[in-house]
């Protein structure tokens, strides 16, 4: 005779122990300052980045539209990611790099709010969208860009305490 065993609990928050998805529970967590910082990459043609360092692309500024972009992106994280809290968000930074050496711009993004729950995904959600708007402002002269790497560096605040990504961490570039 077999006996019905008690489901164990996911170790992923968003199911709970039937293992359907639902949106966490934040109401008993402590408010406290949270900060995430990711960053990613896009690599294209050496052509195309002298496209964008010189302000002549088609679309016009494509790192400024992307940065607003990528800003716009945070905002909406909870509307594109099922399970997301809104949060009410407190800062929002893009910043980029070019990589001259490596055909490519390097995109970090920060998120910062005082709440319940992290910033993680605004500031992924920031990054994925800014290297998305750069590959459709130039995607008329070079389809092949290559978009990677986009994980995050950085989270402070919460229970869950203070994480730095290591070079063991990292998605292949």
């Amino acid at each position: 005779m077999t006996h019905p065993t008690t489901p164990k609990p996911s170790p992923l928050t968003h199911f709970d122990a039937e293992g359907q998805a639902h949106m966490v529970d934040v109401a008993a967590k402590a408010s406290t300052h949270r900060v995430a910082v990711a960053e990613g990459r896009i690599t294209m043609e050496p052509a195309t980045l002298a496209l964008i360092q010189s302000g002549s692309a088609k679309k016009g500024d494509v790192l400024g539209i992307a940065r607003i972009a990528g800003i716009q992106g945070a905002k909406k994280t909870s509307d594109l990611i099922p399970l997301c809290h809104p949060i009410a968000l407190t800062r929002v930074a893009v910043e980029f790099e070019v990589e001259a050496a490596a055909n490519s711009v390097l995109c970090r993004t920060t998120a910062e709010c005082t709440g319940q729950t992290g910033v993680e995904m605004e500031a992924l959600t920031a990054c994925s969208v800014a290297l998305l708007t750069i590959y459709d402002m130039c995607k008329a002269v070079d389809r092949g860009m290559t978009i990677g790497g986009v994980r995050l560096m950085e989270k402070r605040g919460g229970k869950s305490g203070h994480f730095v990504a290591t070079s063991t961490t990292s998605a292949a570039q």
